[in-house]
């Protein structure tokens, strides 16, 4: 008599592989975390706009934004200085700030499904690299003798250069793989970023920019004005809603190339897209806020901790968590040692450093680690 066939049995490993990366519900109701989040970045960028050298009471900061955009419905109980203080130079700051941590935390979440590894940073791949030798060589060489590049325009087509070097540098054989790609990358910024120090060294002159230039390499946000946030919000929001609608295929993704193709997913080319598009919004990141790391490192993380690793669901979190960590490091950088302002990239850098060394060891002990 037949014996009936037999279960399949996963070994150990694809066991722990599948858990962890398999959509799970987490550990809060989503829509009340996500609600809850964006109250919580309303309630930031009003503390952000209120606080600084000269405090303005919060519910005048409202009103002063709800003048401006509805000057019908307020009447006027506040003076041209305040208004000055909230719309021209607080606000762009704080909305800069949305963008520029939703952009990183979304890039980060992308990249570590793309390289299918969970250290992966938007950094790693050396577009912040080509956007800062760019951007330095503008500040120590003067935009005249670059054919009159404007700063944001150096930094974008640094970021674009160093793209398709990367990708020119990880093909082999006609394919793109995930270990070739973050090689490049690392091979491609450790030489942008010795060229950086030359430049930098050059151009140290006493009463130079060197102290300005160094401030952008640490990333800050306080070039923030009304113009400069029209790109940023464009490339920001069209690629945050592609890579939402992508949501199943980078599932798949993350689950190794033969699961992908068995789900029907074109590798090759997803993966160009994706590397593409995340390198597009670093750079164009990069080029309004400078050098700003680990947020694309801790928010993906915690998000997955969360509410688990579908990024039909990660991805919207991860972009308001973003928005929220980097408008209170922007209000910490400003705050802790006031009346001078620290890069906002030392603040995240003295958080994410810690939480780095906790995920090594989380990851070398096995207690579930992400992917």
């Amino acid at each position: 008599m037949p014996l009936p066939p037999a279960k399949p049995v996963l070994d150990a490993t694809s066991a722990n592989r599948a858990e962890s990366t398999a959509p799970r519900r987490g550990l809060f109701p989503y829509a009340m975390l996500c609600s809850c989040l964006f109250l919580v970045l309303l309630a930031a960028v009003v503390g952000a706009v209120a606080v600084g050298a000269v405090s303005i009471p919060f519910e005048r900061v409202v009103r002063i934004i709800l003048g401006r955009v509805l000057p019908d419905l307020v009447s006027v109980d506040w003076t041209p200085v305040e208004e000055q203080i909230v719309w021209v130079f607080r606000l762009p700051r704080a909305l800069l700030a949305i963008l520029v941590g939703s952009g990183l935390a979304v890039s980060g979440a992308v990249l570590q499904a793309l390289a299918r590894n969970p250290l992966a940073d938007p950094y790693i791949f050396g577009v912040s690299s080509g956007a800062s030798f760019s951007a330095v060589a503008v500040m120590t060489l003067g935009s005249a003798a670059l054919g009159g590049i404007s700063l944001t325009s150096a930094a974008f087509a640094g970021a674009l250069l160093t793209t398709i070097l990367v990708y020119l540098l990880a093909q082999k054989g006609g394919r793109l793989t995930p270990m070739r790609l973050v090689l490049a990358g690392v091979a491609l910024g450790y030489v942008l970023s010795a060229a950086t120090s030359y430049l930098v060294l050059r151009g140290s002159k006493p009463g130079g920019s060197l102290s300005a230039v160094l401030f952008w390499l640490a990333g800050s946000l306080s070039r923030a004005k009304w113009e400069y946030l029209g790109l940023p919000a464009v490339v920001v929001l069209a690629s945050t809603l592609f890579l939402m609608l992508q949501a199943r295929p980078l599932n798949a993704l993350a689950l190794g190339d033969e699961t992908a193709v068995g789900l029907g997913v074109g590798v090759r080319r997803f993966r160009l897209w994706l590397f593409t598009l995340t390198s597009l919004l670093v750079g164009t990141l990069v080029s309004v806020s400078g050098v700003i790391g680990f947020v694309g490192l801790m928010v993906p993380h915690i998000a997955r901790m969360l509410v688990g690793a579908d990024h039909a669901r990660t991805l919207p979190l991860i972009a308001l968590m973003g928005a929220v960590l980097m408008v209170l490091a922007d209000v910490a950088a400003r705050i802790l040692l006031a009346p001078q302002e620290l890069p906002v990239g030392i603040v995240l850098a003295a958080v994410g450093g810690p939480f780095f060394i906790w995920l090594l060891c989380r990851r070398q002990r096995g207690e579930g680690a992400v992917s």
